[in-house]
């Protein structure tokens, strides 16, 4: 694909400084960069690169000054790495979406329906009564359930499994393996040390603009919704159990667990291999650092959270000082007890 600079500084509301004609066929970093090829320089610690680099246009802040001879076009903007993030987005959106039509073999059950400019890849399986909306790509070996309803401008990417009648808004990304729907963990104990299955019987709701990584897996609920809102970005390999309710635009990395009925605020951050109780409630804003474990509610707003389990971080930062020195101060104190022992013998 080419793009006239033009069009990309009009995209960007930016100012051009160079060559107008230049034609750009690919993004890259400033110092991997070719002709053809867009990068930009945000961090003046990088500076140099732009003198250097092979690109044939650089997006820069609006204040920038060369100091010596540059051979790039420039596209003056406010901010460079916000600029160079949107035209990212946008090239992933034509390459995303340039898929169409019906690749054979495929399945769609009766009473189903798809918008138009849906891309449905071979072997994949659409159940009964689903409703698809338009420019929906579904890449091979994707398999929905009867009764699943899909916003528009969402991607399924291949071998992708939706279990019956879960709802996925608009603009949503759910990544290669991932599963949506998935029975919840839901066993009752018995006096003969068996397990007894209890049915779930409810579904997955993902709201609109919403991503979710690969392999990751959504529970349903057991009779109502496990529910995702609007905005939430979900890492790879993440389990998300039976009830749990993730709060707008809450960032959730790699490998955390999430056990059923908890609640979870918007715009909280959670790191990698995080572990949460269930039945937890986390209030709005909260940061929990990498390997935490959550075991009881977080009901102030905006705190930060270390350690297994949680504590505050300025509390979690002084006790690990302490732990560093347990093996100092445990000899000192064996040191004390013997001069103690030898001062009472005299």
């Amino acid at each position: 694909m080419k793009f006239p600079i033009k069009e990309i500084a009009s995209l960007l509301k930016g100012e051009i400084i160079g060559s107008k004609d230049v034609i750009i066929e690919n993004l890259s970093s400033l110092d991997n960069a070719s002709k053809g090829c867009i990068s930009f320089l945000s961090n003046p610690k990088y500076e140099n690169q732009i003198y250097e680099t092979k690109a044939s246009a650089v997006i820069v802040k609006e204040d920038f000054e060369p100091t010596r001879e540059i051979r790039t076009t420039l596209i003056k903007v406010k901010d460079p790495y916000l600029s160079f993030s949107l035209l990212l987005e946008e090239y992933d959106k034509l390459v995303s979406y340039e898929k169409e039509g019906v690749e054979e073999p495929s399945y769609i059950g009766m009473e189903s329906t798809t918008g138009e400019y849906v891309y449905r890849g071979a072997f994949s399986y659409i159940g009964e009564n689903v409703t698809i909306g338009k420019n929906v790509k579904i890449f091979p070996h994707v398999y929905i359930g009867d009764g699943v309803k899909i916003g528009n401008d969402t991607i399924l990417q291949a071998g992708v499994k939706v279990y019956a009648n879960v709802k996925i808004g608009a603009n949503c990304h759910i990544h290669a393996g991932a599963v949506i729907g998935s029975d919840g963990f839901g066993f009752a104990p018995q006096k003969d040390g068996t397990y007894k299955k209890i049915p779930q019987l409810g579904n997955v709701i993902l709201e609109d603009n919403v991503d979710i990584g690969a392999n990751t897996v959504i529970d349903c609920a057991t009779l109502e919704s496990t529910i995702v809102k609007k905005g939430a970005k979900l890492d790879n390999l993440i389990q998300i159990a039976h009830n749990v309710v993730i709060g707008e635009n809450t960032v959730i990395a790699g490998q955390t667990g999430i056990s059923g009925s908890t609640k979870i605020g918007k715009n909280c951050v959670l790191a990698g291999q995080v572990g949460i109780a269930g039945h937890v409630d986390i209030a709005d804003k909260v940061t929990i650092g990498a390997q935490a474990g959550i075991t009881k509610s977080i009901t102030k707003e905006g705190q930060i959270l270390l350690g297994s389990p949680a504590i505050y971080v300025g509390d979690f930062r002084r006790s690990i000082t302490i732990f560093k020195k347990l093996p100092e101060l445990q000899e000192k104190l064996l040191t004390l007890e013997a001069k103690v022992r030898n001062f009472q013998e005299e």
